[in-house]
């Protein structure tokens, strides 16, 4: 948007590019100015796709129709990213990459070129947790040149409509295992007169992006730490609350009562929360993975409702008892009742999973409906 400064030679670069490269393209430039941007892109040669301003992943968004190549290749059109040097992502391309991302870290970045709170903090920062989080090896996921095949970009189907896209792809690609590979590149200073996104922003700009990559994190990774998570406090709850369930218990000096069976019954249901937040959003992501497909065949609606049903029915028996012994004993109870406090998780377990169950089911439902 607004890049009249730049675009001309932008679009000059490009065709330099493809030529050294040897191969064809298409030069579409999205965009939303309201300055000569337009007519530039036009008299330099290339093709210019008119959207209202919606943010830059909306304008991606709106691009795929237009389209005609197999091998993509997106970018700033503001010259701080080199697309006359595009051959070594044509390589990677032929020997079969889906996802390509350029790498100023394996680069060089021009003095002055990336704020140093980005350099040295932010973008390390997220790129350790990323690869954490997926056993990666990215080493500069915010860059903002890259490659992807057609098919890869229709099949991470973009929906961020801001510049959180950037992160949404480069998470989605390693969520669904693309063929992915780096490419070293240059990264230029802004040209004289020509005011940066991170001037515009000032001061805020570092935290503002940290933020928004941490928001993206947390949602497209929701299920990864949910389900690992959840599962630790799962199994250490059921270990407390089983132990205790027939009364206090002893090991060596230490004992093991009431207190221990509570946050048994709190981390149990905790945990059984996380993992089921974790599964839904594997599901609701739409990403295909081998543990989604057994989930399905085994976690049906008919078991779902039918285990449910059990674990309710288990613990009103238990909490049954202790309500006849209430009754019995004029209303009046002498004694903390271990296996009622069972009966209670089982009835909180037995709940989540009726309603686990139902938004399963709705959530196939609105996906299955969305695909047709």
């Amino acid at each position: 948007m607004n890049e009249e400064i730049t675009v001309g030679e932008f679009i000059d670069w490009c065709k330099e590019g493809l030529e050294r490269a040897q191969v064809s393209g298409q030069i579409l430039i999205v965009d939303s100015s309201t300055d000569n941007t337009p007519s530039i892109v036009l008299e330099h040669g290339g093709e210019v796709l008119r959207t209202p301003k919606r943010g830059v992943g909306r304008a991606y968004i709106d691009a795929i129709p237009y389209i005609r190549g197999k091998w993509i290749l997106m970018g700033d059109a503001d010259l701080t990213y080199d697309f006359r040097e595009i051959a070594p992502f044509v390589q990677e391309f032929r020997k079969g990459a889906e996802f390509i991302m350029g790498s100023r870290f394996r680069g060089s970045i021009e003095k002055g070129a990336m704020p140093k709170l980005h350099r040295y903090f932010g973008t390390p920062l997220t790129n350790w947790i990323l690869n954490r989080i997926y056993r990666s090896n990215y080493s500069d996921i915010h860059c903002g040149i890259r490659g992807v095949t057609r098919e890869a970009l229709e099949r991470i189907n973009i929906t961020s409509e801001g510049w959180e896209y950037a992160s949404e792809m480069v998470l989605k690609a390693a969520r669904l295992k693309l063929t992915s590979a780096e490419v070293p590149i240059k990264f230029y200073r802004d040209r004289e007169g020509r005011l940066s996104h991170h001037r515009r922003v000032g001061w805020r700009s570092p935290w503002l992006a940290g933020w928004v990559n941490l928001k993206v994190m947390l949602v497209y990774a929701a299920d990864s730490f949910l389900l690992k998570a959840g599962l630790v406090l799962m199994v250490i709850g059921l270990i407390l609350s089983l132990g205790l369930a027939a009364g206090p218990v002893r090991i060596w000096k230490i004992g093991f009562s009431l207190h221990w069976m509570l946050l048994g019954v709190t981390c149990t249901t905790l945990g059984y929360s996380s993992i089921q937040i974790g599964i839904l959003a594997r599901v609701m992501h739409g990403l295909k993975s081998r543990f989604v497909e057994r989930l399905q065949k085994i976690v049906t609606y008919d078991r779902g409702m039918i285990g449910s049903a059990v674990l309710i029915g288990a613990g009103l028996v238990l909490l049954g008892n202790l309500a006849f012994d209430y009754l019995k004993r004029g209303l009046q109870l002498e004694a903390i009742s271990h296996p009622a406090i069972l009966g209670l998780l089982l009835v909180m377990l037995g709940f989540q999973t009726f309603c686990f169950t139902l938004l399963m089911e709705m959530a196939k439902r609105v996906i299955s409906r969305s695909r047709h």
